[in-house]
C-alpha cells in the first residue's frame, strides 16, 4: 500500500508580506507595553493599525491592508536626532521617514510576489502622496489619525506640559483636518475610545 504524501502549503503572497513586515518591526530595540506584556514599539504599532483598520474599513483589498501595516516600518532607523531640531529640521525628518518607509515596504511587497504596479500603489499610500486626492493614502491618513487618537494622544500631552490649550487646540485641528469626513464620523461615534481627560478639548478644538 503506497502512503501517499501531502504537498506543504506554499503561504500566499499576503501571508508572506505579512510575516516580512512583522519580522522587520520584530527588530526594533524600544519596546512597549499593550497593557499585558512589552512587545517591539513598531510591531506594536503596525497590529494596532491593522486592528483599526479592521474596525474602520474591514472591507479594504489586501494592498492596502499592507501598506497600513507597514507605514511606519523600521522607523526607528531613522531617528528624530538625525536632523536639526528646528521646525525645518522636523519637515525634512518626516519627508524621509516617507520614502523609508515606503521604499523599506515596497520591497517587502515585492520580495512576496506583489506587481509593480500593485508595490506602487503601495508606495504611494505610504508614502502620502495626494492627501485628500488619492484615496488610498486619504485611508492611511484616516487610520493613522484614529490609531493615534486612541493610543498614542495621551502620552503626547504627557510629554509635552509646556504647550498651553491654544497649542492643543491647534494640534486637535490640524489632525482633525487631515481626516476624511468618514474618519471623523468614526472617530466620533463612540467606535474609537476617546482619551477621557482630554474629551473637553477634543469637542472645543473641533467645534
Amino acid at each position: 500500500m503506497t502512503q501517499s504524501t501531502t504537498e506543504p502549503t506554499t503561504p500566499s503572497k499576503y501571508n508572506q508580506a505579512v510575516e516580512l513586515i512583522d519580522t522587520a518591526n520584530q527588530q526594533d530595540p524600544n519596546q512597549e507595553s499593550d497593557g499585558d506584556k512589552n512587545q517591539p514599539k513598531e510591531l506594536l504599532y503596525g497590529h494596532r493599525m491593522a486592528d483599526m483598520l479592521e474596525r474602520f474599513a474591514p472591507d479594504t483589498d489586501d494592498v492596502m491592508k499592507l501598506a497600513i501595516r507597514a507605514q511606519h516600518i523600521q522607523r526607528w532607523k531613522s531617528p528624530r536626532d538625525a536632523y536639526s531640531m528646528d521646525r525645518k529640521g522636523y519637515h525634512q525628518w518626516r519627508t524621509g521617514l516617507y520614502k523609508f518607509h515606503a521604499d523599506t515596504a515596497a520591497e517587502l511587497l515585492l520580495k512576496s510576489g506583489y506587481s509593480e504596479d500593485e508595490v506602487e500603489r503601495a508606495r504611494q499610500a505610504i508614502g502620502k502622496k495626494s492627501l485628500k486626492t488619492n484615496t488610498d493614502t486619504q485611508l492611511v491618513e484616516d487610520v493613522a489619525a484614529l490609531v493615534f487618537i486612541e493610543y498614542y494622544m495621551t502620552d503626547f500631552v504627557n510629554r509635552h506640559p509646556e504647550y498651553d490649550e491654544d497649542k492643543w487646540i491647534d494640534i486637535i485641528l490640524r489632525t482633525w483636518k487631515k481626516m476624511s469626513q468618514k474618519g471623523q464620523q468614526f472617530a466620533l461615534s463612540g467606535a474609537v475610545k476617546l482619551p477621557e481627560p482630554l474629551v473637553p478639548l477634543i469637542t472645543r478644538a473641533i467645534s
